[in-house]
């Protein structure tokens, strides 16, 4: 039997880009909280939850990146150009939110400018991945194995509007995150917050999973036609199961299981993204396939993969638990 690397690569690289999301969203969710959280104290205990694994999430972006690359170069040829200014505005914000973590704690004079520096950051690089994530999903220009687009063919209305729907996202997992690490008065703000956060979320995504199928009608097909909508009902069955959770954890004050309904919500969808386009790769015709490289180059490749993957698991499994635990005033990791 013929293994089918341009499935088995679709896969690594989509664990990947999900290992990000919801690894490295909350640490960006933290910053995009911080306007609406006064007094240094408390956000040096914000900042000092995340000091110590912000850099090593972003391991996950990498080895998706390169993945993309080396297994499917027709979709990173393609995605990069097209995606050029959202992107180069991203690491620019993610720089700036690196700079603010080692310089933060050592300044006083400029504070209040890391302070921007790391909100600021995490805002406009969430904003700039829902933006890329909004364009692919409206189609690339495609001819001849090159992107034929415009430079801001990037910018529409629904890009935009998934960029602000995954900042509401990410500040739900942040949200999630610091009642999960953080106690007291400061907890109690973040209870406050993750009610609105979770209706915004969740109305982001009725939007998006109505606006996507009524401009496309491969994916309106795909959902709504008998027996897909019977395989597929229960993702939006759980959302709204998970919503509902979530609402009545604030309620119950539930720490840990609040910040895994969160991450639970970001996991159905991305199902609903895979469900929606698998095959595509670059919407709205080129396939896995089409884009993959030479099967020989999938298979050498698929070796460093497989050793690299378990122990960016391991080391970062052991992170989390050497840092685990209560982040409190005056402790933390700088």
């Amino acid at each position: 039997m013929t293994i089918d690397l341009p499935v088995i690569w679709y896969l690594l690289i989509g664990f990947a880009v999900a290992m990000y999301v919801m690894m490295d969203g909350f640490s960006l969710g933290v910053g995009i909280l911080f306007p609406f959280i006064r007094g240094d104290e408390n956000r040096d205990v914000m900042m000092n939850t995340v000091a110590p694994v912000w850099d090593g999430n972003q391991t996950w972006m990498i080895l998706g990146g390169a993945g993309l690359y080396g297994a499917f170069p027709l979709a990173y040829s393609v995605i990069l150009p097209a995606m050029y200014l959202p992107l180069i505005l991203m690491l620019l914000a993610l720089i700036f939110r690196g700079i603010a973590f080692e310089f933060r704690f050592k300044s006083n004079r400029s504070r209040k400018w890391f302070d921007l520096a790391f909100s600021g950051g995490a805002m406009v690089a969430t904003f700039s991945q829902g933006v890329v994530l909004g364009g692919i999903i409206n189609g690339l220009s495609v001819s001849e194995r090159a992107y034929q687009g415009g430079t801001f063919d990037w910018f529409s209305p629904f890009a935009l509007f998934t960029g602000v729907a995954l900042m509401a996202g990410y500040a739900l997992l942040g949200a999630g995150w610091l009642i999960m690490k953080t106690e007291g008065d400061l907890q109690n703000r973040f209870y406050q917050l993750a009610r609105p956060l979770t209706l915004l979320l969740v109305a982001s995504m009725i939007v998006i999973s109505v606006w996507t199928p009524l401009s496309n009608g491969r994916i309106a097909e795909r959902w709504f036609t008998f027996p897909n909508i019977a395989w597929f009902a229960p993702v939006p069955i759980l959302v709204a199961l998970l919503s509902w959770s979530i609402w009545n954890g604030v309620t119950h004050s539930h720490e840990r299981r609040l910040f895994f309904k969160v991450l639970g919500l970001f996991f159905l969808g991305l199902s609903g993204l895979v469900i929606s386009f698998f095959p595509l790769i670059i919407p709205p015709d080129i396939t896995l396939w089409d884009a993959a490289s030479a099967r020989a180059s999938q298979s050498f490749l698929i070796v460093g993969y497989v050793i690299l993957v378990p122990i960016v698991l391991i080391y970062t499994a052991y992170s989390y638990y050497v840092f685990r635990g209560k982040v409190r005033a005056g402790e933390g990791y700088h």
